[in-house]
């Protein structure tokens, strides 16, 4: 069987690609006097004060706003207050906060700051010297999705593996803690949640090595740990820590704890305080290839799934796995909207969620059922699911049974982290939906002398690509989800393959930043645009809401990069290095020029006609740069993220600047990770690879292509 790579659609390298409101701080750390405030949910006619002190607003994660000061008559008045220039930072996606009218977000390799919302006026920043700790996880954990305010201060995980807390009004350290190994390949990159006094935290690291995963929760005024949950079992050999440790270990086969297992918690857990529970949000297999990682099948608890824990004790309770035995990437780390709602005449407490998979699944939160589920994008793998068993009816051939499938959706998922809202009064759930197969091919691996890489590089188990960006492959939509039909009430198309996520406002108000710059207000009942509103920058980290002094405001963060920015890679002129990345303040009558920015016209690519190449280095160079150089630089050499791209530098012309830059560090502390595992004929094969996509740019004459000049 043979499948032509469809341009851009594989993504496979890229894949690495709370709260009611919570209590303020006290005066003396505060920057300015607190005063009483409203809680998300409840009416605020005044709109005195209003917080967003989490990723997801609330507990419940519905980022549903009861501010109704902007409204449809006075849409076209809003405009800029402040901005604040954040062009220092190569990576840039993560959602803010905002307390008493400031606005925290975390920029950079895990930056905090805190700017005022009315002036744009820097207040503190705290930098973790991420650099100084990091080591080889400066390949993967940049930076942070999200950061959590209760109770006067600011919790937020770092890409070495450490959470922290900081003084919500001076940036002082309270305390930090190392939820990871020093020397494992685990990194946080998710928001954590705080609840009853104790905050939670995940991470990543399944797509990069033997990681299994867990969660861990801390005291949060003293960071002294309380409970940890782990997400796969261990070697038997050792005992297992609890009872569902030993009920998992059952759906697996092999040795698998050598290889890890996966399963980490890097984004989603919500806070159920009707329950008192913690709900967990599962990721995928390490590796993905499930006959590498559990030779003769197993459905491999508890990866890809929801996960119903005791918050006090961290004792299980339930799961429901969304892809038993997963083997493509298909996460369940996506946001869980908790809320009430009436199906067949009784009402019930309810759990949704849109993984990567394509399906919008109802659960019955008590339980763990299965209440309902269905494709809300083009799914191809499977052909829906059971409802009596919650299984999915898989397609035959999609787990590459026969090496190799094209299908959809592909790693990057039919929903990403980018998170989705639900609104009470309309009973719609608005998700960023996107529509992108995958290509997954293994016919090059020996499943069964496979072994993880001993450095932090993608550990996938399926053959890299040589995939390339275009307009051809891939597209989006907000759509408007009915969680009881489960049907869509409206589909409105959005540009490129991925855009922010979206909040909804009790009058009616849909809002989602785009990745064209527009920040657009829509009808929530009929998705009309109502309004829009040009930033000028890609706006891929969620937008928010909050009120302060009777002013309502908006912040947005500009700027795109990582997996989400080349997923992008192909459908725009723009590139995320040359994008302006900044913090906008818009309000109503706000009168504040946008800064200027120059958008460029892509990379000026180099032809080097002088340069020789040689197929055999090319070949190696292509699997090396797929490994080790993909992720930030692009998959096929084309940079949609925070990288330069390689076919447009002069360095790769230099086997000395080369080596200095990869092997020797000299542009570490601008944020490019050492690779000093590779030798000179490594770097030598890589520079072949750069040269050899450089060239062929240049011959089809691509948009991506951009200018020619010689070296």
């Amino acid at each position: 069987m043979s499948i032509r790579l469809y341009p851009a659609t594989i993504m496979l390298m890229v894949a690495y690609l709370p709260f009611l409101l919570l209590p303020g701080c006290s005066s003396e750390d505060a920057v300015a006097p607190i005063q009483a405030s409203s809680e998300p949910g409840d009416s605020d006619s005044a709109n005195t004060r209003f917080d967003w002190p989490a990723i997801g607003l609330a507990h419940n994660e519905q980022r549903y706003v009861p501010l109704e000061t902007v409204n449809r008559d006075n849409l076209d008045r809003i405009g800029l207050i402040s901005s604040f220039d954040l062009s220092r930072y190569a990576h840039i996606v993560t959602a803010p906060i905002a307390v008493n009218g400031v606005v925290y977000f975390s920029s950079g390799l895990s930056v905090l700051h805190a700017v005022e919302a009315a002036t744009g006026k820097l207040l503190w920043t705290y930098d973790p010297e991420v650099i100084k700790h990091a080591g080889e996880k400066m390949r993967i954990g940049w930076g942070s999705r999200g950061i959590t305010f209760s109770d006067g201060l600011i919790y937020w995980g770092t890409g070495d593996g450490r959470l922290l807390a900081v003084k919500a009004g001076s940036g002082e350290l309270v305390w930090s803690v190392m939820t990871v190994e020093p020397d494992d390949r685990r990194y946080v990159s998710g928001p954590p949640r705080v609840f009853n006094g104790k905050v939670i935290i995940g991470h990543g690291g399944a797509d990069v090595g033997a990681v299994r995963g867990y969660v861990t929760t801390y005291d949060a005024k003293t960071g002294e740990q309380l409970w940890r949950f782990y997400t796969v079992p261990g070697n038997p050999a050792d005992g297992f820590e609890d009872k569902a440790q030993a009920m998992a270990a059952k759906t697996w086969k092999g040795d698998w704890w050598e290889l890890g297992g996966g399963g980490t918690v890097w984004n989603a857990m919500t806070y159920d305080p009707d329950l008192n529970r913690i709900y967990l949000g599962t990721g995928n297999g390490a590796p993905w290839n499930r006959k590498i990682r559990s030779p003769g099948g197993g459905d491999n608890l508890f990866l890809c799934s929801i996960v119903a824990l005791d918050a006090d004790t961290g004792e299980y309770i339930w799961h429901y796995q969304v892809n038993p035995g997963e083997t493509w990437d298909y996460n369940a780390a996506m946001e869980m909207i908790l809320a009430d709602l009436e199906i067949d005449g009784q009402s019930r407490k309810v759990l949704m969620q849109a993984p990567k998979n394509g399906f919008f699944y109802v659960l019955d939160r008590q339980t763990g059922e299965l209440i309902s589920a269905e494709a809300h994008a083009k799914v191809t793998w499977a052909e829906g699911i059971d409802e009596q068993t919650g299984r999915p009816i898989e397609v035959p051939g999609t787990r590459y049974e026969n090496g190799e499938v094209l299908m959809w959706p592909g790693p990057i998922g039919a929903h990403n982290w980018l998170p989705m809202a639900f609104s009470p009064r309309t009973g719609l759930v608005y998700m960023p939906a996107i529509e992108l197969p995958g290509y997954y091919n293994d016919t090059a691996i020996d499943v069964a002398t496979w072994r993880q890489s001993e450095h932090v590089q993608l550990n996938s188990g399926v053959d890299s690509l040589d995939a390339e960006p275009s307009p051809d492959f891939g597209s989006s939509s907000l759509v408007a989800w009915d969680p009881v039909s489960q049907k869509a009430a409206w589909r409105e198309p959005t540009p490129f393959v991925v855009n922010g996520g979206t909040f909804v406002t009790s009058n009616n108000l849909v809002f989602q930043g785009q990745a064209d710059g527009q920040f657009v207000a829509r009808d929530a009942e009929s998705g009309k645009l109502l309004w829009s509103y040009d930033t000028g920058g890609a706006l891929i980290s969620p937008p928010i809401t909050f009120a302060h002094d009777g002013r309502q405001y908006f912040a947005l963060i500009s700027g795109q990069t990582g997996a989400m920015a080349m997923a992008n890679a192909g459908h725009t002129d723009w590139t995320a290095r040359e994008q302006p990345k900044r913090l906008l303040i818009l309000t109503l009558d706000g009168q504040a020029t946008l800064p200027e920015a120059e958008q460029g016209e892509g990379p000026t690519l180099i032809a080097a006609p002088d340069f020789e190449l040689d197929d055999a280095k090319v070949a190696a160079g292509k699997k090396l740069f797929g490994y080790k150089c993909t992720h930030c630089h692009g998959p096929a050499a084309i940079s949609g993220g925070a990288a330069p791209d390689l076919r447009a530098s002069s360095v790769v012309q230099s086997d000395s600047g080369f080596r200095s830059i990869v092997v020797d560090g000299a542009l570490l502390q601008r944020g490019m990770p050492v690779f000093d595992e590779l030798d000179d004929d490594d770097l030598d094969a890589i520079r072949h690879y750069v040269r050899f996509q450089a060239r062929k740019a240049i011959r089809n004459d691509t948009k991506t292509a951009g200018a020619i000049r010689e070296p």
